[in-house]
């Protein structure tokens, strides 16, 4: 099915078009007291599980703001989907099938808060089917997959999104300060250079790996009449059905996700990428200190992972869960010249200083926070697919090297471990047919 849309959509890729179209007065586009067209983005979900309902409120605000509007929802669970048509009122359409939901051809905005799994493909499908999109966290499944996203949207002139905004506004986790503030204190020079970020519980933050471990030995248990589980894995090795593979718990299985790293990762990682100033490059070596072997399916528990770049920059994600801790009573951000604890770990007196001296320092380049004006201007969102790709590489460095038990070389320019197959072959990994990239 076709609609006028398409060329309302097409118009809003071109460029200087583009740029034109979105400063036509609005009494011209929409007559007196209304909201023209170009104003009202047409948005579908795929996926309304818990995240994904979340996306659904998202639009339906839009549409209280005449700014969006929610024209579809897709899921291959039916009594999901039924809850999803309803929430999304009399105007939203129920699909079981993505790629006849993209077909339609009206759609603006495609949100995809599925099992990362799926990330990869439905990108590139909304991309082609000339999408813009806004995507959960983790980016996609596997490094070489992002790559792969990242070229889709470069080649049919997309915006995308992925769903995680600290870099961009609300405090960092345990912190008290934003993003934007802690940078420019790296930027003036205050902590000195290299610096070392340590993520972990010590620091404010969290990797739920209780919650997120798979389980082992899974009894096979029917597919639920409502639920159709073939269309569900996809691109995903077929493993007897069980409801703790699928839903809220997929995460804890490789197939479909890498644990907590998966769960919080790019939530995570990203501002700290965004400090560092790594937007354009990736760490140089991995180590991992975890129980070995891991389970080939089922994402277990994990010490700490220390990530480090070619200028001597270190994350270190120490997990608190397994193994002796590394990283306690050490401070969020340390340089030669100076630290930077947790709030709550941080003396009145000091927090005091470091607000008057962040006062003093100019803000760093701002960065578009609002993805309906990336869709109108055609302007990058601060989380975009190229900065997302990186810190989805870091997420998956930690995973990779978890899995394969020993320390890596990575080259951030080809993507790929330097003389190691074994974790290549986790880079790319191969999809069940007839699915592929």
């Amino acid at each position: 099915m076709k609609s006028n849309r398409l060329t309302r959509r097409g118009f809003l890729g071109g460029g200087v078009a583009a740029a034109a179209f979105t400063i036509v007065p609005r009494h011209v586009l929409g007559g007196p007291g209304k909201t023209p067209p170009s104003d009202v983005l047409t948005h579908a979900v795929i996926g309304v599980g818990g995240m994904g309902m979340g996306h659904v409120r998202y639009c339906k605000n839009y549409e209280k703001q005449k700014v969006g509007k929610l024209l579809a929802v897709c899921d291959v669970d039916a009594q999901r989907l039924a809850r999803g048509v309803k929430a999304g009122g009399p105007d939203c359409t129920g699909y079981k099938d993505f790629q006849e939901m993209l077909a339609r051809g009206d759609i603006d905005i495609c949100h995809i808060p599925t099992p990362p799994h799926w990330h990869a493909i439905m990108s590139i499908a909304a991309a082609e089917a000339g999408c813009d999109i806004w995507c959960e966290k983790p980016m996609t499944r596997t490094i070489g997959e992002a790559q792969r996203v990242v070229d889709a949207v470069k080649r049919n002139g997309r915006m995308f999104r992925i769903n995680t905004w600290f870099r961009l506004h609300s405090y960092m986790y345990g912190m008290k300060m934003f993003a934007k503030d802690l940078k420019k204190l790296i930027v003036a020079g205050d902590l000195g250079w290299p610096i070392t970020a340590r993520i972990s519980p010590y620091t404010g933050f969290t990797w739920k790996l209780g919650q997120w471990c798979g389980k082992t030995n899974l009894p096979p248990q029917p597919v639920p009449a409502h639920f159709d589980y073939d269309r569900w894995l996809g691109p995903a090795p077929v493993k007897p059905y069980h409801k703790h593979r699928t839903h809220g718990s997929f995460r804890g299985y490789w197939d479909y996700d890498s644990g907590g790293l998966g769960d919080m990762g790019q939530h995570y990682i990203d501002p700290v990428q965004y400090l560092l100033d790594k937007d354009n490059t990736s760490p140089v070596t991995v180590e991992a200190h975890a129980p070995w072997p891991q389970h080939p399916d089922a994402a277990g528990l994990w010490g700490w992972v220390e990530m480090t770049y070619a200028d001597g920059c270190k994350i270190i994600l120490d997990s608190g869960s397994w193994g002796t801790p590394i990283t306690k009573d050490k401070p969020f951000l340390e340089g030669p010249k100076g630290k930077i604890f947790p709030a709550g770990k941080t003396p009145a007196e000091e927090r005091g200083r470091i607000k008057k001296r962040v006062a003093e320092l100019p803000d760093p380049p701002p960065m578009i926070s609002d993805f309906n004006v990336s869709v109108r201007t055609r302007k990058k969102f601060g989380l975009n697919e190229e900065n997302a790709a990186r810190s989805n590489v870091i997420v998956h460095l930690a995973d990779v090297a978890i899995r394969v038990g020993r320390k890596l070389r990575f080259d951030p320019v080809k993507m790929r471990f330097i003389n190691d197959d074994a974790a290549n072959l986790l880079v790319d990994q191969p999809m069940r047919a007839p699915w592929h990239l």
